[in-house]
């Protein structure tokens, strides 16, 4: 498996945004084989999963989003019996996991012509997000600080 060093790529994050990280460690793992899928950045702050499931019902596939963690199992309620000549087209249960960074949710799911896609968005609280300060122009007033008095024990040492 080809192993890619994005490194020049995160220089102008400085650490605030994990989504390159984690996407850069999902390439390394052996076992991303099956199935298939892309994540895509949509905006800022969304963020889509694309995974090719052909051959799965919406019922066969279960998404579970717990705290930082996003879980999808496909599970064949039925198999139908056939005779293959050629098979191509893999069907076999599944469990692909997501670890999210902070504060990224799952807008919602949708699935057609085999594939489903997984919406996210990363919603910060507002306590988080950058603020403008006002500047106003007038006296400049200083601060009081009240010094701690010290003990005689500690002056003399």
């Amino acid at each position: 498996m080809a192993t890619f060093d994005l490194t020049p790529l995160f220089r102008s994050t400085v650490g605030f945004d994990r989504v390159q990280m984690l996407l850069a460690h999902a390439m390394q793992r052996e076992d991303n084989g099956y199935p298939p899928y892309n994540i895509e950045k949509c905006g800022e702050d969304q963020y889509r999963i694309v995974m090719a499931v052909a051959g799965f019902s919406k019922d066969d596939i279960s998404i579970i989003a717990e705290r930082n963690r996003l879980t999808i199992r496909g599970q064949l309620k039925e198999k139908p019996e056939r005779t293959y000549l050629y098979r191509g087209i893999a069907t076999r249960n599944f469990e692909r996991r997501f670890e999210l960074a902070d504060y990224i949710e799952v807008v919602g799911a949708t699935m057609g012509d085999g594939l489903l896609v997984i919406d996210l968005k990363r919603e910060l609280p507002e306590e988080l997000k950058p603020r403008k300060i006002e500047i106003t122009t007038g006296r400049v007033t200083q601060l009081e600080t009240k010094q701690l008095e010290k003990p005689a024990e500690q002056v003399a040492a």
